[in-house]
């Protein structure tokens, strides 16, 4: 919550710090939803969908006599006969260089996008890119002369575009289209922000219900022979149970199978069903059909994307903050309620909604996740509000209570907090030789295959505590989202992790925060069990207990105090991480270290000597990198690449630290290292037919990367339909970030050696034509007033 106290009110000792963090800004900015930039450019389904409202203001291609109207729309011309055959009639047109009004082009849709392909798409990937080397040339005839004057469409950007154009255009039964030339040309920020707002969030929504059950229960990652949809519903919910039942006997054709979880869920029990996975039930709403009846309705929610089409951990929180810019407020709220339907069916935010996670979770993003909906929910239903809010902070106390303050991930003795799956033999998830040379050596020593022995490790055949131990960092590792890293390589259960003991301060600060200034100071839930009171007898544990402020802010200051001790390094000026088994800090010089900024952690001196010190090792061409190469170390056949490591950068990574940087009042380099990062997302987009993928090498600045799991979001033809969640979201947040100047020159792809050294340089043309206009708060990370709680 963004509210102002002073260190007494709070109860924390260490009055100077959070003096120093309010006075930079260190509360947690709230989103805001604006209009978004008008590019004159409208989404498809306004543009080929409704043909009324495109009708030409120009003369009838039909008729030079005749007016247009409706039946002569601009969008399918040749639906009139006359138009049609005028169209087509084989005379000598004229090339058209100059145009006085905005150029509309008459198109055979079927027939240009051949063309495009025969002449242009050299790689055959169905995707007009950099890389294809036709002579990057289309004619196009333009409307107004009945197709007969021609104008050159050029250059990779506008022909990919043009593909994409006539795949939309087909999507809506397009045959034939009259084109505006703005589609083609449109600034590729706001063509790509366009995009994101109405289209991507659309593609990767999805509801688990009867309407979409079929395409939510298929499972890329599904490599058993059981590849049936199913669906697994807690225990106790009955009528979830029997609605999904129905579903099964109303959609035969589904081939649905509906299982239900017991009451106490077991690794071992995981890994029984592992051999048929399913999705897992999410929350589900009640209302009338168009026949009266009252029936349910699934929870929408955003999955990342490709393979991965489930709804994530911590992807959902940065989904979130995307949705929230573009005005889906409802997405966002209801992505909340699938979380808390999670931690009271499940026991955890799971690290997805596949059967094979029911014992992992991911990095805890949930209470500032909470409390940027709930800023945003409208005044006039406030105890509708506050009856959602006290839901929501329920779950998210019972989550840091029962999960992160119980061992096995906490860690009594530092007093801080490690990821910890737990499980039975292999991850199910991972690709069939994923894990082949780790498995090679036992089986060679048998004597058998690496299949043979896996499955009878996995059975319990054999018995191994080398790789037992293994598998146990392996979890605990994706547990992290850190997919994989030599900076957690079998040693991630061990390991206090600066990052998640950030996002715990986060969690114990924003608790504290709300309880005071929400509920009165006084917050009553059931009674947790947690590592403090695991040894209580039940008759002695209370049905509930009250909550305060006091004691949230007290437990924020013990773990500020522990990260502080086992985590900063002075003489580096950043924070670290700390191995719990051997007592020492770590040396692994990762991004995370920003986190703390993000979360408040750090003091003002901390913050300032990160930014001196820690931010040049991290600050690349295309934006901030996971970790230094000289932490990763040397790559060999033997050592290959991780995608966490260096050269490689991430969204969420991007997100928290340009947030830290902001409440610290570090704006100029939160707005440059921001502009690294769209300008890495917009040179894609410009150079590839519109792609967005998972991630990218943002020091070769390319998304072409050679990983463990390549890259998601790459595999389309014609056009991009979901880009990928996470990265979706940096984008809609970052151009929050950019300035009329810097956004400008995004729209223009210009490197940023060039946009920073021209600043620095103070050049009187660039000043004039881009400084002195207006900052442009399209998406402002910031908090309205009308939404400020005070």
């Amino acid at each position: 919550m963004n509210v102002t106290k002073s260190p007494a009110t709070m109860n924390m000792g260490d009055a100077q710090r959070f003096a120093s963090a309010t006075s930079s800004g260190r509360s947690s900015p709230a989103l805001r939803e604006t209009p978004p930039p008008t590019s004159g450019v409208v989404p498809a389904n306004e543009y080929y969908a409704d043909s009324t409202n495109y009708v030409s203001r120009h003369r009838s291609i039909g008729s030079s006599n005749r007016p247009a109207s409706p039946l002569n729309s601009s969008n399918d011309p040749i639906a009139h006969t006359e138009a049609g055959t005028k169209y087509r009639r084989p005379r000598r047109g004229s090339h058209d260089d100059k145009a006085s009004k905005p150029r509309r082009f008459l198109i055979d849709v079927e027939e240009t996008q051949k063309l495009i392909l025969e002449q242009e798409d050299t790689d055959g990937d169905f995707q007009i890119t950099v890389n294809d080397v036709g002579p990057k040339v289309i004619t196009l005839g333009t409307a107004d002369s009945a197709g007969f004057n021609k104008y050159d469409i050029r250059g990779t950007y506008m022909l990919s575009n043009l593909l994409q154009e006539l795949s939309l255009a087909q999507d809506y039964g397009r045959k034939y289209v009259v084109l505006d030339e703005a589609r083609l040309n449109e600034n590729p920020v706001d063509r790509l922000s366009r995009m994101i707002r109405h289209h991507f969030w659309d593609g990767l929504t999805r509801r688990i219900d009867a309407e979409g059950l079929e395409m939510i229960a298929n499972d890329p990652k599904n490599r058993s022979k059981n590849t049936a949809p199913r669906i697994h519903v807690p225990h106790g919910e009955d009528e979830v149970f029997a609605y999904y039942q129905n579903v099964s006997l109303q959609k035969p054709h589904l081939k649905l199978h509906v299982e239900q979880l017991p009451k106490v869920i077991t690794p071992e029990y995981v890994q029984s069903i592992n051999e048929k996975p399913g999705i897992l039930a999410l929350a589900m709403t009640k209302f009338v059909d168009e026949e009266g009846h009252e029936t349910l309705k699934g929870v929408p929610f955003v999955v990342p994307g490709g393979r991965f089409n489930e709804m994530y951990g911590w992807d959902s929180y940065f989904e979130s903050l995307g949705l929230l810019v573009d005005g889906r407020l409802e997405l966002a709220k209801g992505m909340v309620d699938n979380f808390v339907y999670e931690i009271q069916h499940y026991g955890k935010i799971l690290n997805a909604n596949r059967s094979y996670y029911l014992t992992r979770t991911q990095p805890p993003f949930l209470t500032d996740m909470i409390l940027k909906v709930f800023d945003r929910l409208p005044f006039s239903l406030e105890l509708e509000n506050k009856q959602w809010l006290q839901v929501a902070l329920t779950a998210a106390i019972k989550e840091y209570i029962t999960v992160w303050m119980s061992q096995p991930r906490y860690d009594p003795e530092s007093g801080l907090t490690r990821f910890y799956s737990e499980g039975v033999g292999m991850p199910p998830e991972t690709e069939a030789t994923h894990f082949d040379h780790v498995i090679k050596p036992y089986a060679d020593a048998m004597g058998i295959s690496i299949e043979e022995y896996s499955l009878m490790y996995n059975e319990g055949i054999v018995n191994e505590p080398d790789l037992d131990n293994y598998f146990k960092h392996d979890r605990a590792v994706r547990e992290s989202g850190h997919d994989t890293t030599y900076r957690l390589d079998n040693c991630c259960a061990d390991i206090a992790t600066v990052d998640l003991n950030s996002l715990l301060y986060k969690y114990e600060i924003d608790i504290a925060e709300t309880i005071q200034t929400i509920f009165g100071d006084s917050f009553e839930t059931p009674f947790f069990v947690s590592y403090d009171t695991s040894s209580l007898a039940p008759e002695d544990s209370p049905a509930t207990i009250v909550h305060t402020s006091a004691e949230w802010f007290e437990r924020a200051r013990i773990r500020q105090e522990r990260i502080n001790k086992y985590c900063w390094n002075e003489e580096r000026g950043m924070y670290f991480d700390y191995d719990t088994r051997l007592k020492t800090m770590g040396t692994y010089e990762s991004v995370t270290t920003f986190y703390t900024m993000w979360a408040g952690v750090a003091d003002r001196e901390k913050a300032d000597k990160m930014m001196t010190m820690a931010l040049p090792l991290f600050e690349v061409t295309g934006g901030l990198v996971s970790g230094t190469e000289a932490s990763r170390g040397v790559i060999t056949l033997a050592r290959p690449n991780r995608q966490w490591d260096f050269p490689f950068g991430w969204a969420p990574h991007q997100i928290v630290s340009w947030m830290g940087f902001e409440k610290y009042g570090f704006m100029e380099e939160a707005k440059r290292t921001c502009y690294r990062w769209l300008y890495t997302i917009t040179k894609s987009f410009v150079d590839f037919n519109g792609v967005v993928p998972e991630k990218f090498d943002v020091v070769n600045m390319t998304h072409k990367v050679e990983v463990e799991y390549g890259n998601v979001g790459v595999d389309f033809k014609f056009i991009p339909r979901e880009g990928f969640g996470w990265m979706n979201a940096s984008y809609q947040v970052g151009l929050g970030y950019m300035d009329r100047r810097l956004r400008r020159a995004l729209g223009a792809v210009m490197e940023p050696s060039k946009v920073f050294n021209v600043r620095d340089q103070n050049v009187a043309e660039l000043n004039e034509s881009l400084v002195t206009q207006p900052p442009d708060v399209t998406t402002r990370l910031v908090r309205p007033h009308s939404l400020r709680r005070t």
